[in-house]
């Protein structure tokens, strides 16, 4: 492969610090790459050779530059695994981005489609996985039945006929007729230990191996989680249409937030061309706010502050508080380990685990730090304002640099109290055969939105108390849990057909006539990010910082930061010397969307309404669920079955022994190029 037109060479020269042997083991290293012919069908193989051979050459080195030397070696090798073009000049490696096939959609999916499989494959190659697959696949009785995986795939032959005979009541009687040969509902993984009650199988369990079916790799995320499968009750123990999950928010992504009004340049465009009173009380509300939620008892009791610099905060008291910040965030950075802090609780009563955790090095520095802006920020209102809010002293406010400094952080304060709580991420959306083939992708999409799924998020996190809030006030921060906006990203930056055109009419669902729950297209997120480093590499890049003289500053410690691997990764690379903003771009650029719940989502979030205002009633979730396959029956599937070619692929997914299924994982190489996989956000 050529690199892409125009694209620019970028020299790769690691810091070695003994001598030229480690700069000549790279460089030949980089010549070995070169000479793998791509075009070869065992080309993955010759490539995983070639970079166990360098890694266990590395390994047995021994150099002060080993570490290093490995770390760059594993770089380099990602980037080419992802398409990125490879040379030698003089001695020194360098690295040309991949071409996207930007006016080319079919060639530019095939593109990141293989980049993705490659890991993915990897994973379906660990000894773990195939043991899992397997056990999955073992038939087993329960009830009196056989049972296995296969039990929950629906035989693509039997619904194909189903669907062909249906056709001659589409002009008639369409609804009756196809809710009895597909009637969808949901399934939500409760715990770890909930069993599907038609097969005894795990549904946690069920969930993953059809989640391996999917282009790219499964991972499993931190923070909150909702798993769900999507069943039919037609056929023979409910076979499973497609999985879905809600997780945490990915927390920084400009496109939602410039549309939402959480970016700082749009918030700040939006009040200065219009600023009200209503908007200079929400400022002073949200530093009160800000300010009664940090503990604060151990700072009195040191003697950084008095009760009365909270209330008239001068500069004397904020400059003790940085310094106590930084002198902090030191200790933490020493003494830290992750087992440490990580967010299990104690076995101490609510209020002392809470105070426990605050008085921590890293939580101590997080308090002292904000509570330092927070009173800045009381300090500046209060001289502008002066107890009295009002749109005119806002407009005087913003036309100084320092006055628009404390809406800016204000401003993330606000966005923070409702990020985590009332915003979740679809982050796997997807049909399996055979109802992939009849846009089940869309239907997974669809109850996604369902208020069935909604008041599963308030049920299982209406108590949860929020871990960094809970760990800077010293006790328990319960936020309501009320879902209002949706988010996700195709696979492909060139469009995906899953969310294309999805509209759900409100009225459908017992809502108001005239709204519709619907995917927004925001734009394309910027392609970066670590996912084109092997867990290999990213590992290696960890251990080279530690090594370094200020060690390991990234400890993967729920509340030390968002990213934690894009930091890691980002250090390593800058330690090794590389252009850390060059090499953590992945060329992979996504389509991204939001699905707005409720008619006041931006007030709602941005803390301006207490009540949010949903688009259809929450009260009968299950009843909510069956409207939305009624309308995806009526939207997307009477048309979908017309076709003699669908019908016919529908069919090609059979449970004839030995099964080939598309619902199947295919262990082998050569068998994954063949599936159709479902949509991925």
């Amino acid at each position: 492969m050529g690199p892409a037109a125009g694209a620019a060479w970028t020299s790769l020269a690691p810091l070695f610090r003994a001598n030229n042997t480690a700069w000549t083991r790279l460089a030949n290293y980089a010549q070995c790459l070169t000479r793998i012919d791509f075009a070869i069908d065992e080309y993955d193989e010759h490539l995983d050779a070639a970079r166990r051979v360098f890694v266990d050459s590395v390994r047995s080195w021994r150099c002060q530059d080993s570490q290093m030397l490995l770390a760059a070696g594993l770089v380099v090798t990602d980037l080419v695994v992802q398409g990125w073009c490879l040379r030698v000049r003089r001695g020194v490696v360098q690295v040309s981005p991949p071409a996207e096939h930007i006016g080319d959609r079919f060639a530019e999916k095939e593109r990141v489609r293989r980049q993705e499989l490659i890991r993915r494959d990897a994973q379906l190659r660990q000894s773990a996985a195939q043991k899992f697959i397997r056990s999955m696949e073992k038939t087993r009785v329960y009830e009196g039945r056989f049972v296995s995986i296969f039990s929950l795939m629906r035989d693509g032959r039997e619904l194909a006929d189903a669907l062909r005979r249906a056709r001659p009541h589409l002009n008639n009687g369409a609804a009756d007729t196809l809710s009895k040969v597909i009637d969808p509902y949901l399934q939500f993984v409760a715990s770890e230990d909930t069993t599907c009650p038609l097969t005894g199988l795990r549904l946690m369990d069920v969930w993953r191996y059809f989640r391996h079916t999917w282009t790219n790799q499964y991972t499993s995320a931190p923070g909150r989680s909702i798993l769900f499968l999507v069943r039919d009750r037609v056929g023979p123990f409910h076979p499973v249409v497609g999985i879905g999950a809600l997780a945490s928010p990915i927390v920084q992504i400009r496109e939602r937030d410039v549309w939402i009004g959480w970016h700082p340049d749009t918030f700040l465009a939006h009040i200065t061309e219009e600023p009200t009173s209503a908007m200079a009380k929400w400022l002073v509300r949200v530093v009160d706010t800000a300010i009664a939620e940090i503990y604060f008892g151990d700072f009195l009791e040191d003697g950084i502050l008095t009760s009365r610099h909270l209330v008239e905060p001068d500069d004397l008291v904020v400059n003790r508080l940085l310094q106590e910040s930084v002198h902090q965030r030191r200790l933490h950075h020493r003494f830290a380990r992750s087992q440490d802090l990580k967010s299990a609780r104690s076995d101490l009563p609510g209020e002392e685990h809470w105070i426990l955790r605050a008085r921590t090095h890293l939580f101590r520095s997080k308090r002292a730090l904000a509570l330092a802006s927070y009173l800045q920020a009381r300090a500046l209102l209060s001289t502008q304002f002066g107890g009295q809010p009002t749109g005119e002293k806002l407009r005087s406010l913003l036309a100084t640099g320092q006055g628009r400094d404390v809406v800016r952080k204000l401003l993330k304060k606000a966005k923070g109290d409702r990020v985590g709580i009332a915003v979740a991420d679809i982050s796997v959306c997807g049909a399996v055969q055979p109802y992939n083939a009849i846009l089940g992708g869309k239907l997974v999409a669809m109850l996604a939105t369902s208020p069935e799924v909604v008041n599963e998020y308030c049920r299982r996190y209406s108590t949860a108390a929020s871990e960094i809030a809970s760990s800077m006030a010293g006790r328990a921060i319960v936020r309501p849990a009320k879902l209002v906006l949706l988010g996700t990203t195709s696979l492909y930056g060139v469009g995906s057909s899953q969310y294309n055109r999805i509209k759900i009419p409100c009225d459908r669902l017992k809502g108001q006539e005239g709204d519709a729950l619907r995917y927004v297209e925001l734009g394309h997120s910027e392609a970066f990010g670590t996912s084109q480093y092997s867990e290999e590499s990213v590992q290696a890049l960890v251990e080279l910082v530690q090594q370094s003289a200020n060690g390991q500053r990234v400890n993967s410690i729920f509340g030390e930061g968002v990213s934690p691997k894009l930091r890691k990764v980002r250090e390593g690379l800058d330690l090794l010397g590389f252009p850390s903003d060059v090499l953590l771009r992945h060329y992979r650029r996504r389509v991204v969307y939001a699905v707005p719940l409720v008619r006041n989502v931006r007030e709602y979030l941005l803390g301006l309404d207490g009540e949010a205002d949903y688009f259809v009633p929450l009260q009968d979730g299950a009843q909510g669920t069956a409207r939305v396959a009624e309308w995806w029956r009526a939207r997307w599937l009477r048309g979908r079955i017309c076709s003699d070619a669908v019908l016919e692929e529908v069919a090609r997914h059979t449970l004839v022994r030995p099964v080939s299924h598309g619902a199947r994982v295919v262990l082998s190489h050569s068998g994954n190029q063949r599936v159709l996989s479902p949509e991925l956000s």
